[in-house]
């Protein structure tokens, strides 16, 4: 029977937990990072058998949590963890760790160069060159933080549900929201690409993150959308621990 390992991606609003063989993720859960606490894991993890646990996060202080319940059996990526790519970039330690995961996925699976978008809370763009080195990448604010802040900032923009507006011009405070939502978001995604493709020979392009698919399908981009992305990134670490 093969070894299971416990994948966990700790992102600013979900953490995201996997249950992994070496090849394949087998079931998925998610928690509010905010509400992570060693019993909180302990109750999502609750009847999974590993023998390894891989994390990332861009929440430090929630980390401590997961060293109680998880102690040796916990590798927490960093910049200078096997991982099967290599890092050109200033400072590899001011890299979130997620991002390393995403650029491993993109490596390994998906070949390079290439760029992983990841759409979060930030909106990031990660970069792998042609003989596989981490470079940089492009971070702007995510959809979601967008459209909560007009409604945060502002007395008379409600909070929407984001869908797909039905024309370009909106005829309701609602809709018109949505189209600078949907239509303003795209074209964003699309000039940075556009920049991006300048510096880079025919890239692959991998989408990850709660809004991709929706994103992604109003755009006529050659993109692949892979909700699991980070968690197989960890999972790779995993096996070459």
């Amino acid at each position: 029977m093969n070894a299971h390992q416990l994948l966990i991606d700790v992102g600013n609003g979900r953490t995201k937990f996997g249950l992994a063989t070496a090849e394949v993720i087998l079931d998925r859960r998610e928690h509010a990072t905010r509400e992570i606490s060693p019993e909180s894991v302990r109750e999502v993890t609750a009847g999974w058998q590993f023998d390894r646990v891989v994390l990332c996060s861009v929440v430090p202080k929630a980390v401590e949590a997961f060293r109680e319940v998880f102690g040796s059996a916990l590798t927490v990526l960093r910049h200078d963890t096997p991982m099967g790519i290599g890092i050109r970039y200033p400072k590899p330690d001011t890299i979130g760790t997620d991002r390393l995961a995403n650029a491993i996925a993109l490596a390994h699976m998906h070949g390079a160069p290439g760029i992983v978008i990841d759409f979060g809370t930030a909106v990031t763009f990660d970069i792998l060159s042609a003989d596989k080195h981490y470079i940089g990448g492009v971070i702007a604010p995510g959809l979601r933080l967008m459209t909560d802040y007009l409604h945060e900032r502002t007395a008379l923009l409600p909070r929407v549900d984001l869908s797909e507006p039905v024309t370009a011009i909106g005829t309701s405070t609602k809709d018109a929201i949505l189209a600078g939502a949907a239509i303003g978001y795209r074209g964003m995604v699309k000039g940075i690409l556009e920049a991006l493709r300048k510096e880079l020979s025919s890239p692959k392009i991998v989408a990850t993150g709660g809004d991709a698919a929706w994103i992604i399908s109003g755009m006529e981009e050659d993109i692949a959308v892979d909700a699991d992305l980070t968690l197989h990134g960890l999972r790779l670490v995993g096996n070459m621990a």
